[in-house]
């Protein structure tokens, strides 16, 4: 069975995606509630709640085929403040890198490094983050790559992630799972530009990785809709009016059309500010909007279920959050909402970690066993 340590681990969604076939050596976070909520989940016999800053290879057990790390976006998104890598939040990647060159000179190279961040992380900075981080995988001796991949392909939720993904030099690369050149699905002009941008020498150690399209996705956001919500509770008539008020007229059009269709219709909204006036912005396309940590009223997502002339509106459940990230029913959310919010607004989707172990990491460890073998024969 492989084994892998969750850095940033959040409630343990790249455990959850990973699955039953892999063995969690390590998981590590600084925020205890959110390790409460993996603690929960998991168990905390493997559990650090802690500074990444502060682990030391000594603390860390085995060598682990795959190192996963969703560090903090907040200063490599567009909706963030610019600090970028030098940023208190995600300039924690650098003391997580400290780590894994520790474990590496006491001869316990992870032998597949896979990162995940926001999107902005390909330009934050005018793409010298991305730099950065590439030139540093890549001098620790690894063939590196990226993907941008959507989670709508998977849920019913519009969630562009970059995953960036690097192999021990000393492993080979299976047929197949690269391709000569960038593939539009995963591939988009921002990284090929930021590509570009990266030394000869580190272009040489890049790789475009090509996993297959996953199947399609059928569900909708209806279908995760909780007819009875927990964690919640319907707004009033009055609050629903407001919000409607708050439309533009397009968006009022949308509702209209939604109630045109005599069907139970679901859609989310969000307030954003536009030309300085706060508005209301829905849609009923049966895909929710990016789920983001609730900084703010505007960053919570609101439902709007339509039945005919009846309009109703809620924030999203915890639940359904949970869902929309991928997550069974049977795990165990925080209590608050906004603890319950959080988490899966700064996790990863599940069935992305999945579709990434499947055809990416499976195929690497097959190859690397077989080479074991053939060197013990």
């Amino acid at each position: 069975m492989p084994d892998f340590y969750e850095f940033f681990a959040g409630g343990g969604m790249a455990k959850a995606g990973l699955g039953p076939g892999w063995s969690c050596l390590l998981a590590n976070d600084i925020c205890p509630k959110k390790a409460n909520a993996y603690a929960k989940n998991w168990g905390n016999e493997h559990l650090i709640v802690d500074d990444v800053s502060n682990l030391i290879p000594e603390s860390i057990p085995g060598h682990a085929d795959l190192v996963w790390a969703s560090f903090p976006c907040q200063d490599l998104s567009l909706a963030g403040n610019g600090a970028g890598l030098k940023g208190k939040r995600s300039g924690t990647f650098w003391g997580f890198w400290n780590t894994i060159r520790g474990l590496a000179q006491t001869g316990r190279k992870p032998r597949m490094i896979l990162l995940e961040n926001v999107y902005g992380a390909i330009t934050s900075h005018d793409g010298n983050d991305f730099q950065a981080i590439m030139n540093t995988i890549a001098a620790e001796g690894y063939l590196v790559g990226a993907m941008v991949i959507d989670a709508v392909h998977f849920v019913p939720q519009s969630r562009q992630r970059l995953f960036v993904f690097g192999i021990d030099n000393a492993m080979g690369v299976p047929a197949g799972i690269a391709s000569d050149v960038p593939n539009p699905a995963w591939h988009p002009a921002s990284l090929i530009r930021a590509f570009n941008r990266l030394s000869e020498k580190v272009q040489g150690q890049w790789k475009w990785w090509n996993p297959p399209a996953p199947h399609l996705q059928q569900q909708t956001l209806d279908d995760l809709i909780e007819a009875e919500p927990t964690g919640v509770e319907w707004h009033s008539a009055r609050e629903t009016r407001k919000l409607l008020s708050m439309m533009t007229e397009i968006n009022r059009r949308k509702v209209m059309a939604a109630q045109g269709t005599g069907q139970l219709r679901v859609g989310t909204l969000y307030k954003r500010t536009r030309n300085g006036v706060q508005r209301a912005e829905v849609r009923f396309d049966g895909v929710a909007g990016c789920l983001r940590t609730p900084a703010g009223g505007s960053s919570r997502q609101t439902i709007v279920v339509v039945d005919g002339a009846n309009v109703k509106s809620r924030l999203l459940s915890p639940r359904e959050a949970a869902r929309l990230m991928g997550l069974p029913d049977g795990y165990q959310m925080p209590e608050r909402y906004n603890d319950a919010y959080h988490l899966a607004g700064d996790g990863v989707v599940v069935p992305v970690v999945h579709h990434l172990a499947e055809f990416l990491l499976k195929p690497v460890l097959e190859l690397y066993q077989h080479k074991k073998l053939e060197r013990a024969a």
